[in-house]
């Protein structure tokens, strides 16, 4: 329903010396996972950029290099090349899949790293943490006027047949939602039936020291609304409905996409989504469990479903992506408008 892409006009973005964009983002998938997200996503985002006059690579942490031994100039480099805060902006959202875990340190302290070298950064740091967490988002957003989803978060470790975590089970009911705290794309999700087969997930994620959190399961059909926002206006909802049983309505679970209008229960959260959440794009994703709306999280790197046009007439997709990055040259932009008036050494 490529109707449902509301016409907003977010303009064609300032003239100005920014050339590219870098998603910083840990290069640790298969062959064959990174051939998928060239896909679906990768080359999308190269080919919108390249048509608004801009470059956009993935960097894993490790592709950038600083030079602070001159004091009050930070040289950048990126995969050996010199790119200064007037060229360049970095994505920085925290990816923290099982396989990345290792890499979300590296993650933390290159963001830090770039915010003290004076970059541009549309998805802050200080965002990171919170929205990684699934619990910390909850109680970030707690005032939303969609509630959000009830949570209790369980840590796991060495410590976990102690079973000290008995004491946050009281209010948890069941069937529940059982999924790591900070994994996306449907990933790890689990439906647990009774406390015994939370504690089989409990003893597995034990193996990572994964943490986990358990929420109430909305019962079968639940569907999942993810809002985009650009610029603090909703320009998009995407509904996913789950595949027949499945808990999980992730495409990536088999679950089914279509853009549908803007359902008005949301209108007045994603405003104050909006004022809570600065940043020239995120999503917010809401369940509907067929009677009422939740809060389930917010994205500030949330993906783009592919285009569904099967004759391509229709780039909902690509007006998608092209709205997220003027939104970060317009961003940009204002960021250098307020910058002192003083010599910028950082491209000498």
């Amino acid at each position: 329903m490529h109707d449902d892409v509301a016409e907003v006009d977010f303009g064609t973005g300032p003239a100005g010396t920014l050339r590219r964009m870098v998603w910083v983002f840990p290069e640790r998938e298969s062959t064959r996972q990174a051939a998928m997200w060239r896909r679906v996503f990768w080359t999308a985002y190269e080919e919108v950029a390249r048509e608004i006059g801009l470059s956009w690579i993935s960097a894993p942490p490790d592709a950038v290099a600083v030079d602070a031994t001159e004091r009050g100039n930070p040289r950048v480099y990126v995969d050996g090349e010199r790119v200064t805060r007037e060229d360049t902006l970095f994505v920085t959202s925290l990816y923290s899949l099982p396989y990345q875990a290792q890499d979300v340190f590296n993650q933390y302290a290159l963001y830090s790293v770039l915010e003290q070298s004076g970059f541009y950064l549309p998805a802050p740091p200080s965002l990171s943490p919170i929205v990684n967490d699934k619990l910390a988002t909850v109680l970030f957003l707690d005032d939303s006027p969609i509630p959000p989803i009830p949570t209790v978060r369980i840590g796991t470790g060495r410590d976990l047949g102690l079973r000290l975590y008995e004491p946050v089970l009281a209010n948890l009911s069941f069937p529940a939602i059982v999924k790591p705290t900070g994994w996306c794309a449907g990933w790890g999700i689990c439906l647990a039936h009774d406390v015994e087969d939370l504690r089989g997930l409990l003893s597995l994620a034990q193996g990572g020291e994964t943490s986990l959190v358990c929420q109430p399961y909305l019962g079968a059909g639940t569907s999942d609304f993810r809002v985009y926002v650009v610029d603090g206006l909703p320009l998009a909802v995407l509904r996913r409905t789950p595949k027949g049983d499945s808990p999980v309505s992730s495409g990536s679970r088999g679950g089914t996409m279509e853009y549908v209008p803007m359902p008005p229960e949301l209108v007045d959260a994603v405003a104050y989504f909006a004022e809570k959440l600065p940043i020239p794009f995120f999503c917010a994703d809401f369940l509907y469990d067929g009677t009422r709306f939740w809060f389930s999280e917010v994205e500030p790197d949330g993906a783009i479903a592919p285009d569904q046009d099967a004759d391509g007439s229709v780039k909902v997709q690509r007006r998608l992506i092209e709205a997220r990055f003027r939104a970060y040259q317009r961003g940009h932009a204002a960021w250098r408008a307020r910058q002192p008036s003083t010599v910028d050494r950082s491209g000498s």
